[in-house]
Formats: C-alpha cells, sequence, structure tokens
C-alpha cells in the first residue's frame, strides 16, 4: 500500500511539472492575431484546427482569431499594426498599395476567384454578353462593376448598355425580388448555395473565364515592415496553418466540426451549407506541389495589370512589391 501509495505521489508530481511547463510554454508563446475577412465560415476551418489541435501552440504562437467588425477593418488594422495578421484579397492588396499603405501579402489561401456574376437559372441570360440592356447589382466595390464590363466585352457585348445598382450587401434580396436582371459579387461558394437553398437556382458566370484574371481571392497580409523585422513569426504561423490545411483536406467532416463551435451568434452558420461550401473550397485552396507560402509573381501582375488598365489604380503598381515568400519552418 504504501509502495501504492509512492507511485500515486510520484504521478502527482510529473503531472504537476506538465502543467506547469504547459503554462510556462503558453506563458512564454508569442502573442499573434489574426483578424479573419468576415464571420467564421467554412474557408476558415483551418485556423481553427490549427488553434484546436495546437499547431500554432507547438510553433511556440499563442494565436488569437477576431472577426471584423467591418469587412474594410482587416486590412486597415493590419497596416497600422493594430493587428499582426489579416485576411484580405489580391485585388485589395494591389489597390491598398496603390494609395501607399504599407501592407504585403505573406501566404495564398484561396488561389483562384470565388466571385461569380449569377443569373437565375430560368433568365434567358445565357453568358456575359447577354446583360447588355440588364441591371446588375453589385456590393458597392468598384472592382465588381468592372469585372463585368471585361465579361461582356469579351464576350462580345456591349459594355455600355450595362446597367449597375450598387445594392450594398443585399446581393440575395435583389435577385430574388427581381429588382436585378444579374447580380455580381457573390460567391460561388456561399450566396450560389444560399440562392439554392431558398429555391432560386442561377447561373453563375466566371469572370476569369471572360478577361478577369483569376485572382486569389483569399490571402494572408501583413504589414510591411513587420514583415521585415519579425519574418519568423510568419513563417511559423504559415507552418502551423499549412498543417492546419492538411488535416481539413484529409478529415473535412471532422475539421467541420471544429469550426461550428465557433461560429458567431449573429452569424449562425448552416452545416450543410458548410459541407458544400468546403467540398467547393478545397480544390480551389490547394495546387500540386504549392504551400500556403507560395506565391506567383505572373498572377500579381496579370491582376496588376488589369487593375491598371480598367483605371481602379491610379499607379502601375509594382506587382513583385506586393507579396514576399516566406519558406515553412
Amino acid at each position: 500500500m504504501k509502495k501504492r501509495w509512492v507511485m500515486v505521489a510520484v504521478l502527482a508530481c510529473m503531472l504537476g511539472a506538465c502543467s506547469n511547463h504547459s503554462q510556462q510554454a503558453t506563458k512564454h508563446a508569442q502573442k499573434v492575431t489574426i483578424m479573419l475577412d468576415w464571420y467564421p465560415n467554412a474557408v476558415h476551418s483551418f485556423l481553427y484546427v490549427a488553434q484546436e489541435k495546437g499547431y500554432f501552440k507547438a510553433q511556440g504562437l499563442d494565436v488569437s482569431i477576431k472577426m471584423p467588425s467591418d469587412t474594410n477593418d482587416p486590412l486597415k488594422l493590419a497596416a497600422a499594426n493594430r493587428i499582426d495578421i489579416a485576411l484580405s484579397y489580391q485585388p485589395q492588396v494591389l489597390i491598398a498599395r496603390d494609395e501607399n499603405i504599407p501592407v504585403q501579402s505573406f501566404g495564398t489561401v484561396v488561389r483562384h476567384t470565388l466571385n461569380r456574376v449569377m443569373v437565375p437559372a430560368s433568365s434567358g441570360i445565357r453568358s456575359p454578353k447577354d446583360l447588355a440592356g440588364k441591371t446588375v447589382g453589385y456590393s458597392s466595390i468598384l472592382l465588381e462593376e468592372a469585372a463585368v464590363r471585361t465579361m461582356v466585352k469579351a464576350d462580345g457585348g456591349d459594355p455600355d448598355k450595362v446597367k449597375t445598382v450598387d445594392v450594398g450587401y443585399d446581393l440575395i434580396p435583389a435577385l430574388t425580388a427581381r429588382k436585378t436582371d444579374a447580380i455580381v459579387g457573390g460567391f460561388v461558394n456561399h450566396e450560389q448555395l444560399l440562392l439554392e437553398k431558398e429555391g432560386v437556382p442561377v447561373r453563375a458566370f466566371n469572370p476569369a473565364k471572360y478577361g478577369v484574371p483569376d485572382y486569389a481571392e483569399l490571402v494572408f497580409i501583413a504589414n510591411e515592415n513587420k514583415l521585415k523585422q519579425q519574418p519568423d513569426i510568419f513563417k511559423k504561423f504559415l507552418a502551423a496553418a499549412e498543417k492546419g490545411q492538411q488535416y481539413v483536406k484529409k478529415h473535412p467532416e471532422k475539421a467541420l466540426a471544429i469550426l461550428l463551435k465557433h461560429e458567431d451568434a449573429s452569424s449562425p452558420l448552416d452545416k450543410n451549407v458548410e459541407t458544400k461550401s468546403l467540398h467547393i473550397l478545397l480544390p480551389l485552396m490547394s495546387e500540386k506541389n504549392k504551400t500556403i507560402a507560395d506565391q506567383g509573381l505572373k498572377k500579381w501582375q496579370d491582376v496588376s495589370d488589369w487593375l491598371y488598365q480598367t483605371k481602379i489604380t491610379k499607379t502601375h503598381v509594382n506587382a513583385a512589391k506586393a507579396f514576399v515568400h516566406l519558406e515553412n519552418k
């Protein structure tokens, strides 16, 4: 009996030591704040996996994941060093640099555009050129207007005959209530699924097939100087994020279960919609022999050229300086 109590005491001591060691590790971990581009949804699953599975902690990082109160906040706060990392959009990074806002991309999350022009499946609009003489609703972003014009022209239509109207965030109501003939700015993995759920099947046109560069929908960004001064933090973050994404690819259902535990009360998630969304996203988030850290100059150059040609940017932004490549650890 005495021997048993000795063993218990030794075990308790060992457990206490382990607990203290864990607490010390957390205490000395580098605190990192990342702000999402929107409320938590399927595309963010890998971040919550990396957090729950301890991948960030294993890299010596104590990562806090925050949701923006406004979609413009992530880039602005990253530029001002009020957060460490933000999720943003490839064209937005170039537009920001055109305005001398010091942000750079250091990783690619979604490698292809998710944006689509959507029309009711029952409409007579069969391709972008048929939008001439029609009304297209967009969500307050000039890039979306430019995308429609490029698509219509590339398809042989007259872009000057397309009427665009700013509907803000009411893209779905604009289409379902037939206030517009089409919408642009809705995502193939979100608005399209929600419309179908509401019984409004749509025909969706991919801008990348009609003259618009196939830009990366989501990228990791940070303050340019911070990336230069503290590259190791971002390398460690990428390593953990990559591990999280690999887990999602292998275990999508388990990954979604982790995500759903973090849904925001103001924006509850539909498990069926998010399951379909992740199914759409996974092939768009990966490319053979490439990691999240990999970014290609050609894509950045193509997007920069198009933004300048469409007069969205005032200057021809130097694409090579808009991103940095950091090797994973």
